[in-house]
């Protein structure tokens, strides 16, 4: 106990005053949509729960291949790319060959993975220049193989 003179005194400076009192935990009443979405991303891991559970398993997750033709190497392609996937919410990687392209992986829930393929097709980075993409080995999967987009060295 703290002896009575060292004790914090009321506003008016009269009597001690009452020590605080411990908070109660407060109940968890944000609604998801108003957090953002990248916590509403982030919540299902502090829960535990993989990355598959953060995007809807209601829809098909796709897995596509790609490799970018054009001028794509040493204008920050790849950093786009990996930005890019991870604003509109896919998972994979991407690298850059020996034969002057780029070429990855991603993954996702369908509608995700087509914006990724159209942007990958006729966007790229602000000094790129696209000549054609390749798409292959599209198929549907159960779960995904990823936790994240990266870049591979």
């Amino acid at each position: 106990m703290i002896p009575a003179r060292s004790r914090p005194r009321s506003a008016e400076g009269g009597a001690p005053a009452a020590p605080p009192r411990p908070m109660a935990p407060l109940p968890f009443l944000f609604p998801l949509p108003l957090l953002g979405s990248s916590v509403s991303r982030l919540l299902p891991r502090l829960f535990g729960l993989g990355p598959a559970a953060a995007m809807s398993t209601a829809k098909p997750l796709k897995s596509v291949d790609y490799e970018v033709f054009g001028r794509v190497q040493g204008v920050c392609f790849r950093m786009y790319t990996e930005g890019e996937a991870k604003k509109v919410g896919v998972v994979g990687w991407v690298k850059n060959t020996s034969q002057g392209t780029v070429k990855g992986q991603v993954q996702g829930p369908e509608d995700k993975v087509n914006s990724m393929k159209s942007w990958l097709s006729k966007v790229g980075s602000p000094s790129s220049r696209i000549d054609r993409a390749d798409f292959s080995n599209e198929k549907t999967i159960s779960e995904l193989d990823y936790t994240n987009f990266s870049i591979k060295y």
